[in-house]
């Protein structure tokens, strides 16, 4: 008799749902609720709560939706797993739940003790667990090590917790199958066997897991993943698994998927042996475009497009980024209009006219217009031969000329770089000046090229000042057009309060985002609308002013003898700082690509083309599942080609230095004599009032006359060849490429820090030596040691990294330099110090007081004002 499968309904995730997510952030838990009923009305049998996200009140949010939940009696009346990976979370939704709940998840990956403390206290709310397959040496990916730990976990909860055995369910961890690697090929084989021996040696417990994870290297096809889950469910409910988060209302049935599709899915997740030379998996791909059309139909790509007007065609192929036709669309349509102009002018801005509308509807997303970009500039290029032949052409009108730059002493042009590609989809002429552009060199252009709009960018903080100098220089000059201010560090109080004022000749105006870029230029150059915007922004800008002067000296701060008193409180009498492996610099270039690779947190990518949601979870998010799909397999690609051709050098280097705290100060020594100072450190301390300690990153170094201890750097690089691969794409006309190609290089950099991190801890420094890898925990930072970089939260200061180039002789080793203001280049670039106490910790400065600026001054050797230009960010007057 074939056994019971529960569903696990997971719509009531904030990571899965971005539905959900948006519903409980807003506060709207009625229309929450409402997701949850749904899952229950689709056949969920257990459904799972989850609110671990950045920003919410994790405790709160689930306390308040599971309070609520428990007064609806069609949703009550299914098990609720509450899902979170901090415990005070997981405790809190206990103490809601009615009924029995099912606690997801606990493991052993932080020991014994810390697994039977959680189990103890699961049994006294009378849960259920989940337990994870995964112990202190990492997640188990073969069928032994699954084995192995679901025995010890069991062994342990029910002789030595009294855990039920019934209430015992093991997920030991379903892994994606077909990825191209040869070690991925038995994962499924390794979950259905383990799940045998789990039901056969274990009595009484169940087993669960997330099948969607099977299928995730076709994620985009989804016809070919609901085959894989059908056909791997078969076999794992067969083999005895219970339970899992699986959508059961879109699978097929298994003997309703064509035979064809069936069995090569089959050979797959069987790992059977292949066939004529052709592996499984290569002869899954094969297939897998022949079903892409729809759920489970035999269709190749639909051309029936094709068959339309060449005015169509054009605006489906700028809607959907096709280059494939678009030369020939476009002579056929140059061949019907009398002037090739007419053909811009007419079906291809028709076309972006369709791709802005729907980008501003929320339709279509920043990496598709971009790709539609590419399409219409291909166009484009095709038709230029024919307009030059035109001695009597007239050029084409554009709706407006703006000018843009990255201020002198910055070169991050990623953002800038979207952005004008989104505006010249919107047709207007964009003249991009590039990067690290001085106010002259923006006011001449501006001038001769007679702008409409000067825009600015800037990445790191010296940029708020060049952007301040630059208005200045505008009104010194006798501007008056809009003056357009954007980027990272830029917000819309910082334009109002610190730019606005310095040119009032003109508008000033901060932009949040690229999808906000169009909205702003077309109000300021509308002819109707431009007063009434201009009104209304000066009036909001006026009590953004109003507020932050109010908002000055109202906040409590403490005096800085204040705050060293409550300084963060190291016990070093019962600490001995480890000692690195070697001392000094040691270089390392050129380093792995693929090992680098291995690194890489894709959150931060997407984040960069204004797709919000966490990786992988986004991949199937409601909204921008598609687009993330599409953008990721771009970026898989642009990161294979990188690789494959060593398009990039990733250099870096690491130091290590004798070291102890003087006050808020850190000392490095020649040597380990200690007589003979070799650099100062200079940290800045929290002064706000609050709870706890005010913390400066000299307190995590043990004191002068305490203990010896040691303070590592690093910079690292994968911005070689970046350039010139950008250059490259741009030279073919495809902008969409070379940003992308800036972002997977961006997304490298992080991963190199975060590699060079990694084997610091366990080889250099060596400090944790026995720490696995698992890139769920290097992203959370849930690891021993930090690296905080100059110019961030816990060091505000960039002139810190002249200290930290000079120690490391960066240069030479990376070929990184330093802008004048202290930017790095290549802009791929990382760089940061390493700190090794176990009780070290990420936090920000904040805002801070006069009497610690005139003390800073002092230690660095600066005056006051030299102090207040680089900390203006952090001023708290």
């Amino acid at each position: 008799m074939r056994p019971i499968f529960v569903n696990i309904g997971e719509r009531t995730n904030v990571t899965g749902s971005a539905k959900f997510r948006k519903l409980i952030a807003e506060g709207n838990y009625t229309e929450a609720l409402s997701v949850a009923r749904q899952q229950v009305d689709a056949g969920a049998q257990v459904i799972d709560v989850n609110m671990d996200e950045g920003l919410l009140d994790s405790v709160a949010a689930m306390r308040t939706f599971l309070n609520l939940l428990a007064a609806e009696p069609d949703i009550a009346r299914v098990p609720v797993m509450v899902d979170s990976s901090k415990w005070e979370v997981i405790e809190a939704g206990l103490k809601c739940v009615q009924g029995k709940a099912i606690v997801n998840s606990i493991s052993l990956k932080e020991g014994e003790a810390k697994f039977v403390e959680q189990a103890r206290a699961c049994l006294r709310y009378g849960a259920a667990v989940v337990v994870m397959a995964f112990d202190e040496q990492g997640q188990a990916d073969t069928a032994r090590r699954k084995v192995e730990i679901c025995r010890r976990a069991y062994q342990i909860l029910v002789e030595r917790v009294g855990f039920p055995p019934e209430d015992i369910i093991f997920d030991p961890n379903i892994f994606a199958i077909a990825t191209g690697i040869e070690e991925h090929d038995n994962y499924a084989v390794d979950f259905i066997e383990a799940t045998r021996a789990v039901k056969a040696e274990l009595p009484h417990a169940r087993v669960s897991g997330g099948v969607s994870n099977v299928s995730f290297s076709f994620r985009g096809n989804e016809p070919v993943r609901r085959a894989i889950h059908s056909v791997f469910l078969y076999h794992a409910i067969n083999a005895g698994m219970d339970m899992g988060i699986v959508n059961a209302g879109d699978l097929p049935v298994y003997d309703d998927i064509p035979e064809e599709l069936r069995e090569a899915v089959e050979d797959v997740v069987l790992n059977r042996p292949g066939r004529d030379g052709v592996s499984p998996t290569e002869r899954l791909l094969e297939l897998a475009p022949k079903y892409k059309g729809g759920k489970g139909e035999t269709k190749g790509p639909d051309l029936t497009w094709r068959e339309q007007p060449v005015e169509k065609r054009l605006t489906h192929a700028l809607v959907n980024g096709i280059t494939e036709y678009i030369e020939a669309d476009t002579e056929e349509a140059r061949a019907k209009a009398e002037r090739p102009l007419h053909v811009i002018e007419g079906p291809l801005m028709d076309g972006m006219n369709v791709v802005g509308d729907l980008f501003g509807a929320g339709k279509m997303f920043l990496p598709q217009v971009v790709k539609s970009a590419r399409v219409m500039k291909q166009a484009v290029n095709y038709l230029l031969p024919f307009m030059e032949a035109e001695k009597e052409g007239k050029p084409r009108e554009s709706a407006g000329k703006i000018l843009m730059a990255t201020v002198k002493g910055d070169v991050h042009d990623i953002g800038k770089n979207i952005v004008g590609v989104v505006l010249q989809c919107n047709n207007y002429e964009v003249i991009d000046l590039g990067v690290m552009v001085p106010a002259d060199r923006i006011l001449d252009e501006a001038e001769k090229n007679k702008v409409d709009i000067v825009g600015l960018s800037g990445l790191i903080t010296p940029s708020l000042d060049e952007m301040a100098f630059v208005a200045g220089e505008m009104e010194r000059r006798g501007f008056s057009m809009p003056l357009m201010i954007g980027g990272a560090t830029t917000s819309k109080t910082h334009t109002a309060v610190k730019i606005a004022p310095q040119y009032k000749a003109g508008p000033t105006v901060y932009v949040l985002d690229a999808s906000r870029a169009v909205g702003v230029v077309s109000n300021l150059l509308s002819p109707t609308e431009k007063t009434r915007f201009l009104a209304d922004t000066a009036a909001d800008y006026q009590k953004v002013r109003e507020q932050f002067a109010r908002g000055q000296g109202t906040r409590a701060r403490a005096s800085l003898q204040e705050a060293r008193d409550k300084a963060f409180a190291v016990d070093w009498a019962a600490y001995d700082p480890p000692k690195p492996s070697f001392l000094g610099t040691r270089a390392f270039a050129p380093y792995d690509l693929n090992e680098i690779a291995r690194h890489i947190d894709w959150t931060p990518f997407f984040a960069s083309w204004e797709l919000v949601g966490r990786y992988p979870a986004i991949l199937e998010d409601e909204v921008v599942g598609q687009a993330a799909r599409d953008l990721f397999r771009d970026a898989e690609n642009m990161l294979g080609r990188m690789i494959q051709e060593n398009l990039l050098e990733a250099r870096g280097v690491v130091g290590f230095w004798p070291a102890n705290a003087e006050g808020d100060d850190i000392v490095l020594y020649t040597d380990e004599r200690r007589t003979t100072e070799l650099a100062r450190l200079h940290t800045l301390r929290q002064q706000m009032v609050k709870e706890g300690a005010n913390t400066a990153l000299a307190d995590f170094v043990a004191p002068v006359g305490t203990k010896p201890d040691w303070v590592g750097g690093f910079a690292v690089t994968s911005g070689h060849g970046e350039s010139a691969l950008a250059a490259e794409y741009r030279a073919k006309g495809d902008d969409y490429s070379a940003i992308l190609s800036q972002a997977v290089a961006d997304r490298l950099a992080e991963a190199f820090a975060e590699a060079l991190h990694r084997k610091v801890r366990t080889e250099l420094w060596g400090y944790a030596p026995d720490e696995a890898f698992d890139l769920d925990i290097l992203i959370g930072e849930k690891y021993r040691g930090i690296r905080p970089a100059p110019g961030y939260p816990a060091q505000p200061d960039h002139t810190e990294k002249r200290t930290l180039f000079r120690l490391l002789d960066a240069t030479p080793a990376t070929g990184i330099e330093l802008t004048e203001s202290l930017a790095m280049t290549p802009p791929s670039s990382v760089s940061g110090l390493y700190f090794a106490h176990p009780e070290a910790h990420y936090f920000g400065v904040g805002k801070i007081d006069r009497d610690q600026v005139e003390d800073y001054a002092r230690r660095k050797g600066w005056s006051v004002e030299e102090a207040e230009r680089w900390l203006a960010p952090i001023l708290a007057y």
